[in-house]
């Protein structure tokens, strides 16, 4: 008998809501119903296509312990540990399939010992943006109540880590103000940043049709053309030109006072300063494009664009090519300035729109895995260290064990060569994993967990919408949530939960300007549908109505000035370029999701996309003189890496995606990163290729 069960999708921060056709505990086909409200009626390829991994030989279906681990470890395990280590069966070359019960004994008896012998301090934790709300949530308190570490981090510092330094100061949220329904309501929207048709398709469409139908203009600032570009104007910008880009628009806006004076002066605070600091600057001066050869055009063009931000109804929606930059934090903060100067914020058809990536990476931050926030974005008792400093105390040997949960940090964080041998000091790496990716390889212990479609969670979309998933099929595998659990019943005894509902009611109480309200029961009446956020009674479309969530109420402005360097600095100095020099950025394509951990297991989709191509300007295609080639940088070098010519991409500038393992992309991306929060500048670096 075919079942047809709702739920929610396990890729990007969309959120579609998705409904399978289930038979003899397989899933037969994923589709959205006509009246999703998310998804209304429409899903990606990964979303209609991407369920393959479910049942995959590749699954990891047990638990495993690594033989060395045993081995190292062997004299100073417990009697009892070490009478069953004896009896343990060999899985493969590497590693034993250990008893669940055994397996949380040994972590907990290896954890304890750790940091009686190197102190609480050696222990830290990545991960939880793949993962439930109630996982996430039990996982930052594994680590800061079970372990009293203060380190916890997730996926959030490779990506939107910027949108929420950027946002939380100035307007006291670092998340979405609007739903995405608001696009058929506003007459202008502004995209920077974001593939959107590749990395949001959902979204990508209600922006393609409001288009189509002009009821709004598209404005798409990139350094590239992409897809969506096609349906409104295309602005090409120079790499690392966002913030320069940023404050001229609000330049002309000032200077032109094109800005709401009423809204200013009832709900803002440090206008007159910031004005005085950009009208001020040369560099916030549109007529300094006018020295960058090949964008001159941009003297005229971004004044066009910040006149009919300020005078429509406007919404910015910005992705990675924002935030994976140096100035990251600023450049949002920027964006951020444009909307409190318009009075473009707290309305319908308004608003700020980080697209964020992962499944529930807004919610993962929203439940604490953080080290600067405790759960509903308080200050913790002690503040811990982020991904790239504790990379740095792995190598001091000062960071003894990890636990990674979901986050391949040996593929998708930079500086590959440098992170492997980091991991290399520990003691113990932990994994909680669907497939053994790039960092269960490297674990000692490894458990196999349930995946998004078997289990029952909470997750927060890209625009704070919470949905309740249930599962599609049935496993005998743990969630991640139990694990954490049932080794945290082996050191102290105090996780006592036995549904995930009781961490669900417990994380509310936690989170509780936020998810209050939100039950089970709510949510799962609400299912298609889902919540934003803040829930008690009702839900919350809008954030920043009559104000906004500082302490005071007031959206703030902070000024900070561009910097020039790179390829602007060499443009503007007429520099020359050698012949084989060039400026890299990467991104996704549609049918595989980060480190494809589970899309390159679904056929349907690794297919379409089996290795990751390099797009290259036509105008470079002698220049570069072969259809192969290696991209380095003096931290280390890709794979042979395939050449695609294109009348997309600018020359001089190159693209790649970096979802393939053995592409090795990200071995060539340094500690260079946004000052303020550590997010990686995976959207422009200068490179070196060798023609193969």
């Amino acid at each position: 008998m075919i079942a047809d069960i709702s739920s929610v999708c396990t890729y990007c921060g969309v959120g579609c809501d998705i409904t399978a056709q289930v038979e003899d505990n397989k899933i037969l086909k994923i589709y959205a119903q006509n009246d999703g409200y998310v998804s209304q009626g429409k899903l990606c390829i990964k979303g209609s296509k991407g369920f393959g991994f479910v049942a995959s030989d590749e699954r990891i279906r047990n638990t495993r312990v690594k033989k060395s681990f045993i081995e190292k470890n062997f004299k100073e395990l417990p009697r009892e540990l070490k009478a069953r280590a004896k009896t343990l069966k060999e899985f493969d070359k590497e590693y034993f399939e250990a008893p669940y019960e055994f397996t949380t004994s040994l972590a907990a008896w290896k954890l304890t010992d750790i940091k009686q012998k190197y102190g609480r301090h050696s222990f830290c934790g990545m991960g939880g943006a793949r993962t439930s709300c109630e996982s996430s949530y039990m996982f930052q308190k594994f680590i800061r109540e079970a372990i009293n570490s203060p380190h916890v981090d997730c996926c959030a510092r490779v990506c939107h880590s910027p949108s929420l330094k950027g946002m939380k100061p100035l307007i006291g949220e670092g998340a979405a103000t609007n739903p995405f329904d608001d696009i058929y309501e506003t007459e202008n929207i502004i995209i920077m940043g974001s593939n959107t048709t590749e990395a949001h398709p959902i979204v990508a469409n209600r922006i393609i049709k409001a288009a189509k139908a002009k009821t709004a203009s598209v404005t798409v600032i990139d350094v590239r053309n992409i897809q969506i570009g096609k349906y409104g104007k295309e602005v090409i910008i120079p790499y690392e030109a966002n913030l320069l880009v940023l404050n001229m628009m609000a330049y002309v806006i000032l200077n032109e006072k094109l800005y709401d004076n009423d809204f200013i002066d009832t709900r803002c605070v440090g206008f007159e300063e910031y004005k005085d600091s950009i009208l001020n600057d040369p560099f916030a001066n549109p007529e300094f494009m006018k020295k960058i050869e090949g964008y001159e055009y941009l003297a005229d063009t971004i004044p066009e664009v910040a006149r009919e931000y300020a005078k429509k109804k406007s919404m910015f929606f910005w992705g990675l090519g924002v935030t994976e930059h140096l100035d990251g934090s600023y450049a949002v903060m920027a964006i951020v300035h444009l909307s409190l100067l318009t009075g473009n914020i707290g309305k319908t058809g308004t608003g700020l729109m980080p697209l964020r990536g992962q499944n529930n990476v807004q919610g993962a931050c929203d439940t604490g895995c953080l080290p600067y926030f405790d759960p509903d974005y308080e200050k913790p008792k002690e503040i811990g260290l982020m991904t790239p400093q504790l990379i740095d105390e792995m190598l001091k040997g000062n960071i003894k064990a990890m636990y990674v949960m979901g986050e391949d940090i040996a593929h998708i964080h930079p500086n590959q060569n440098k992170v492997h041998k980091a991991l290399e000091n520990l003691e113990l790496i932990i994994s909680n994993e669907l497939f053994m990716n790039e960092i269960s390889k490297k674990a000692d212990i490894v458990f196999g967990v349930k995946s998004a479609y078997e289990k029952t969670g909470v997750y927060v979309n890209a625009m704070r919408r919470l949905h309740l998933s249930q599962p599609l099929v049935q496993t005998d595998l743990p969630d991640d949530w139990e694990v954490l659990r049932d080794i945290e019943n082996k050191i102290n005894g105090e996780f006592i939960y036995e549904t995930s509902e009781d961490v669900w009611n417990e994380t509310r109480e936690k989170v509780k300007t936020r998810f209050n309200g939100a039950t089970y029961h709510k949510l799962s009446k609400n299912r298609n549908r889902g919540m934003q956020w803040p829930i008690e009674k009702e839900d919350t479309p809008i954030l920043h109505i009559e104000k906004f969530r500082t302490q005071n109420g007031k959206g703030y402005f902070q000024y900070h000035r561009y910097k020039l360097r790179e390829q602007i600095k060499k443009l503007v100095e007429k520099e020359t370029f050698s012949k084989n020099e060039f400026y890299l950025t990467t991104g996704r394509t549609i049918v595989h999701y980060n480190n494809s951990a589970q899309t390159i297991r679904t056929e349907a989709l690794n297919s379409r996309y089996d290795k990751d191509i390099v797009l290259a300007s036509k105008e470079d295609e002698q220049r570069i003189g072969s259809k192969q080639i290696i991209i380095k940088t003096q931290y280390g070098q890709t794979a042979i890496l395939p050449v695609k010519y294109t009348k997309n991409i600018r020359p001089g500038t190159l693209y790649t995606t970096f979802h393939h393992p053995e592409s090795k992309i990200n071995f060539i991306f340094g500690d260079e990163a946004d000052e303020l929060i550590l997010t990686a500048r995976f959207k422009s670096i200068r490179v070196e290729i060798e023609p193969v």
